[in-house]
């Protein structure tokens, strides 16, 4: 039997900064140097901020010399990366998790459950797997945990974890009651599907308004939380995940 070592990086919020982007990817890959795949949060290239001016100005075509330009970039990353880009396709803008290996695109996943707040994005419709070291892994973003369609068509195709990058810097109002409750609705996924769930996440402040807990974590097949980046932390997990095979 083999596994995959995965790490999850609790990362600052940086929004319109790709080049800081890639240099915290870059950072992490050398902090984790272990580790067969790394997770990065949501929209995590172009930073998540869900404004006309902000996607128009950033969002990648994932096919245009742009993102060749990002691939080359990390193509001396030698472990798998996952991370959240903000993507355009045509006229339309997708809020994406790409998998990179080398610097070559191996496939990708559109959020497929939005937010209200979400709207200037289109819902993606497919859940692709993925196969390391044994391991088969599919990924859901942020609110998509809170169905569990998305992780059951995950499960359904024989995956072993459920990669979750996520971005919670939320209004400092409802951030408290949220803390503990990220984890709750995570677990019930893993309960449902016995895979495996690795999420990473922002931690810091946006300006007085806004701030991020994480949680950036592991939580095995049996519902415990097994590895976590203290909160308000920037940091990493690794977990080792067996392959089922």
């Amino acid at each position: 039997m083999t596994g995959l070592r995965v790490a999850a990086c609790q990362t600052p919020e940086l929004l319109g900064a790709v080049d800081a982007a890639l240099a915290c990817i870059e950072d992490f890959a050398r902090r984790a140097a272990d580790a067969d795949l790394l997770l990065f949060p949501e929209c995590f290239l172009q930073g998540y901020l869900v404004e006309a001016a902000h996607l128009n100005r950033y969002a990648v075509d994932l096919r245009s010399a742009e993102f060749a330009a990002v691939q080359r970039r990390l193509a001396a990353v030698e472990v798998t990366l996952v991370f959240g880009v903000v993507e355009r396709a045509g006229d339309r803008l997708y809020n994406t998790a790409v998998v990179l290996d080398r610097g070559e695109l191996s496939g990708y996943y559109r959020k497929t459950h939005l937010v209200p707040g979400e709207a200037l994005f289109d819902p993606g419709d497919a859940y692709p797997v993925f196969d390391r070291r044994g391991v088969r892994f599919g990924i859901n973003i942020c609110f998509d945990a809170q169905f569990p369609e998305a992780a059951a068509a995950v499960a359904a195709q024989g995956a072993d974890l459920l990669l979750l990058p996520a971005q919670n810097m939320i209004r400092r109002a409802s951030a408290e009651s949220w803390r503990e409750r990220h984890n709750e609705i995570r677990t019930r996924r893993v309960r449902e599907t016995g895979m495996w769930l690795v999420s990473a996440d922002v931690t810091g402040e946006r300006g007085t308004s806004h701030i991020g807990y994480g949680p950036t974590c592991a939580i095995n097949p049996d519902g415990d939380v097994v590895a976590q980046v203290p909160s308000l932390t920037m940091g990493h997990i690794t977990v080792e995940v067996p392959s089922s095979r």
